[in-house]
């Protein structure tokens, strides 16, 4: 394949634009806020966050956790089948528009959500997780294959740029359209939005699709190449074992990522619960995550600017203790909208930074190989695996004390955790990379 296309190298990140919407309407800023408002007050007195799920009474905010931490369990079983096909069959375009067109159509499906049906209705949240985030694995898979490594941060960082700013404008053009659609009834008008981001999803994914390369082999694929993608992995995690810098900075990155990804996911209904309580008004949550997008484009620039003077471990270690800085202050000081704002700048610009550095530091100490989606699947159930801890955790913590601050606490061990292991990746390594 052929490597620095600038064509390509643009329909690629236009993937970010596309499939970016999910991540900010989902995930952090309409659902939660909608999820949050319809259930909080089924129940009565102290327990008016406590919803029945299949018979068992639960907080709301756990089962949203626990749903999503199930989520990718399966997002990390069928990752290490579904790249093993890919590589042997040459067919990550193809999955990349399935789990698009999955995710981006159980989104759409959120417009159904009925807390009177909340089995069925958690269905939709779950199935667009396990899209969204399968179809990163392909996608992710194709960045060391179109640019070369000395490229990798930059269009790494500008793949989230396009990510965080298209989203941003769709955002801020959705709650337009809110005010004009519903009847004044703002459930009516949240359920709108949810369709509309299901449409964005598909309709620019089309664009990285009409130009990067399909890559099949014309290899049969058969139930034994379907059963090969665990022993991929297992070939993968040998490969790995051998790479002293890629398997220590994987040990690392395992746990940074449980911080970040349980932060991004659980943010807004923190906001909801600890900063805004019984707040009908939710322009503020809106206004804090407006500022978390267009910090996160600067961010992912200023990030990829100080990795290339000072390296990308380096510049990693300076993000985490960011994060944990961050941490103790939501803990500590947030308990009013201003200083939620201030950690909405934060968190913003040291997110953009971690997750663009996250990705290309990667695929840089990836040896050259075309087998780039099992590579990209193992770093992908890693990620997974410590969303799905850091969820549990996280909502575990929270039923346990009845209080989510502590969770954010907690959070703090994985990010300290990963600090600690980026010390243990060797100098030599890291200085090859700057």
């Amino acid at each position: 394949m052929e490597k620095g296309n600038k064509k390509i190298i643009r329909a690629w990140t236009f993937y970010d634009w596309a499939n970016s919407i999910y991540p900010l309407v989902i995930s952090t800023t309409i659902f939660p806020i909608f999820y949050e408002t319809v259930t909080h007050d089924i129940g009565t007195g102290e327990n008016h966050d406590m919803v029945m799920f299949f018979g068992v009474s639960i907080k709301n905010t756990v089962l949203y956790s626990y749903v999503i931490a199930a989520s990718f369990v399966v997002v990390s079983l069928l990752s290490p089948i579904l790249s093993g096909i890919a590589d042997y069959a040459g067919s990550k375009k193809s999955f990349l528009r399935f789990f698009c067109y999955l995710g981006a159509l159980a989104t759409a499906s959120l417009y159904f959500f009925d807390v009177n049906r909340l089995e069925l209705s958690m269905v939709s949240i779950f199935i667009a997780s396990i899209g969204f985030w399968n179809s990163l694995v392909f996608y992710n898979a194709y960045l060391p294959e179109i640019a070369e490594p000395k490229d990798h941060d930059k269009i790494s960082a500008r793949g989230f740029a396009m990510g965080y700013f298209g989203s941003s404008i769709m955002l801020v053009a959705l709650l337009y359209l809110m005010g004009a659609v519903g009847g004044g009834e703002p459930l009516i008008s949240a359920k709108f939005a949810f369709v509309v981001a299901g449409i964005w999803w598909i309709g620019f994914s089309h664009i990285t699709y009409a130009y990067i390369p399909s890559t099949k082999t014309g290899h049969k694929v058969t139930k034994q190449i379907m059963g090969n993608g665990f022993k991929e992995l297992k070939k993968v995690w040998e490969v790995i074992k051998q790479n002293t810098q890629l398997k220590r900075y994987l040990y690392s990155f395992f746990m940074f990522s449980m911080g970040v990804q349980t932060i991004m996911l659980m943010a807004v209904l923190f906001a909801k619960k600890e900063v805004f309580q019984g707040d009908d008004n939710t322009a503020g949550l809106i206004i804090a995550v407006l500022i978390i997008q267009f910090v996160a484009i600067l961010g992912a620039y200023v990030f990829s600017f100080l990795s290339n003077k000072i390296g990308n471990i380096k510049t990693l270690m300076i993000a985490l203790i960011v994060w944990v800085l961050a941490c103790l202050y939501a803990y500590f000081f947030v308990y009013s909208p201003t200083p939620f704002y201030i950690l909405a700048g934060i968190v913003g610009f040291v997110m953009g930074g971690t997750q663009s550095l996250g990705r290309s530091t990667y695929s840089k100490f990836l040896p050259e190989t075309t087998d780039t989606a099992s590579f990209f699947s193992f770093y992908d159930i890693t990620e997974k695996i410590g969303i799905i801890i850091g969820m549990v955790i996280f909502g575990f913590v929270e039923s346990s004390s009845g209080d989510m601050r502590k969770s954010i606490l907690a959070l703090v061990v994985f990010f300290v955790l990963g600090i600690v292991l980026l010390f243990w990746v060797p100098k030599s390594k890291a200085k090859e990379i700057q």
